[in-house]
């Protein structure tokens, strides 16, 4: 079934530059100047907004082509589809060959989703709640969290990751991380994406976090950061696939701790880098594209192809151990609290970040890998569910899924003068949210997010991932 009005829409959006086609909940977009370049499909259920600024953002990113040598050669997008503030539709999914583009990834480098489960009943939670929000709110919040660390542990760190930064540790432990389980912390880099652990340089990171020796008191790691970033506890709710889930240490009633954050300031340092250098390397004389996207090419400057991968790989080893360390506090707090609770991992993913794929490198932002077999976290808003997935592996989609439900109010809208605060209108009756900022709690509130269900239900019938387990809100801190 079309969507009414389909082709007054379609006209609309070719009035704006855009050929646009429709076709079973997937629309398939190009520039109309540029015919050359690779047809990009956006899948939408149906009744979901067509944002056409968002369609004109993928439609450049599928266009981007460097002069030397390079070029886009699939585009795609996951049904959270929506504008992205840097020129870069959230959704995005790209696979290039003979160039990288940087300015796709953005800044905030694998920005990604991490989950435990705990064998805690919701009332055994309930009883100390308020004891355990107080001692994260202070950790989270307030900085009584300890994360100091060497330099040779934070050089380790970007450079390789989560087994360099164990390796540190184990010599030498540090901070909180004293009280930890280095053990289960090295069993569970099983159950991270890449093993936590991508071909970093520590030279590229900012210079006051890598000092010749001492300690670094790094006031970024363990921080959830702004925006749609959180920590949330809920409940698994539902478990769909029962062998899988059992296998991945899933069951119905336990709790669920879900993380979403990235590489904080150390992504916008080399994000922010990287995009000027992609643009002072423009050949002297030639037009700047017109959606200001530069590429770096392997044709005309392979090194800066090298050490922007390698920049982008830093910062993403530093997200691994951000998101880590978000969830050791937790778990410390939850030991310290409920006693014996092992709250094992399930898995970590990244959903900002360039990985060699297919021809080249496939550049996810805000989607996430859904190969074969692999789990996949796709979060609702703070007052819908959330689902553990997995992946199936579909081609069409760069063997990828979506990275939440997508944004569908804009933070400005839901913040302007005379705007709504109406808690019922907002979703927020029963909402149990931890914050400093009242204002977080309105731009995050439930209505600012498309339904979640929708999304998941098309991603399903696409074939691109399977539901295992259905995961209910408890309480949600942003910061």
């Amino acid at each position: 079934m079309q969507p009414k009005n389909l082709k007054r829409l379609l006209r609309a959006l070719e009035r704006q530059g855009l050929d646009v086609t429709y076709n079973n909940r997937t629309y398939s977009v190009r520039l109309v100047n540029s015919p050359d370049a690779p047809v990009a499909e956006v899948l939408l259920p149906e009744g979901f907004p067509v944002e056409a600024k968002a369609l004109k953002q993928l439609a450049n990113l599928a266009s981007v082509r460097h002069p030397s040598g390079g070029c886009v050669c699939r585009a795609c997008a996951t049904p959270d589809f929506h504008p992205g503030d840097a020129g870069v539709a959230i959704g995005s999914i790209v696979e290039t060959v003979g160039q990288v583009i940087p300015g796709a990834v953005g800044s905030d480098i694998n920005c990604g989703m991490r989950l435990h489960v705990a064998d805690l009943t919701i009332d055994e939670f309930m009883a100390k709640r308020d004891q355990f929000v107080e001692k994260m709110k202070g950790d989270y919040f307030f900085g009584t969290r300890d994360v100091t660390m060497t330099a040779e542990a934070m050089r380790s760190l970007f450079q390789y990751g989560i087994p360099g930064w164990l390796d540190a540790m184990l010599d030498r432990p540090t901070g909180s991380v004293i009280k930890s389980d280095l053990q289960q912390l090295a069993q569970e880099s099983e159950r991270i994406f890449l093993g936590g652990s991508m071909d970093g340089d520590w030279k590229l990171a900012p210079e006051e976090l890598v000092p010749d020796s001492g300690m670094v008191r790094d006031g970024g790691l363990a921080t959830i950061g702004g925006g749609n970033h959180f920590v949330e506890v809920q409940r698994v709710d539902k478990v769909e696939n029962r062998p899988l889930a059992h296998a991945w240490g899933v069951r119905e009633g336990q709790l669920a701790f879900m993380i979403h954050s990235g590489s904080r300031n150390v992504g916008k340092y080399i994000g922010g880098m990287w995009r000027d250098k992609a643009k002072a390397t423009w050949q002297k004389g030639l037009k700047y594209p017109d959606s200001q996207i530069f590429p770096l090419s392997t044709h005309s400057h392979p090194e800066l192809v090298a050490s922007y991968l390698q920049a982008e790989a830093t910062a993403a080893n530093y997200a691994f151990i951000n998101r880590l360390l978000l969830a050791e506090l937790l778990r410390l707090r939850l030991r310290e609290v409920y006693k014996d609770v092992e709250a094992p991992l399930i898995y970590d993913l990244p959903h900002n970040i360039t990985l060699p794929e297919g021809k080249g490198w496939v550049t996810r932002k805000g989607a996430c890998p859904a190969h074969t077999g692999q789990p996949v976290i796709i979060p609702g808003s703070m007052g819908a569910y959330s689902y553990l997935m997995v992946g199936k592996g579909n081609p069409a989609f760069c063997n990828s899924a979506s990275h939440g439900a997508g944004r569908i109010r804009s933070r400005f809208d839901l913040n302007r003068k005379g705007a709504s605060q109406n808690e019922a209108e907002l979703g927020l009756t029963g909402i149990d949210c931890i914050t400093l900022r009242e204002e977080r709690r309105i731009e995050e509130a439930p209505a600012a997010y498309k339904p979640i269900q929708s999304v998941i239900d098309v991603q399903v019938e696409a074939e691109m991932v399977d539901v295992v387990a259905r995961l209910s809100p408890v309480l949600t801190f942003k910061a």
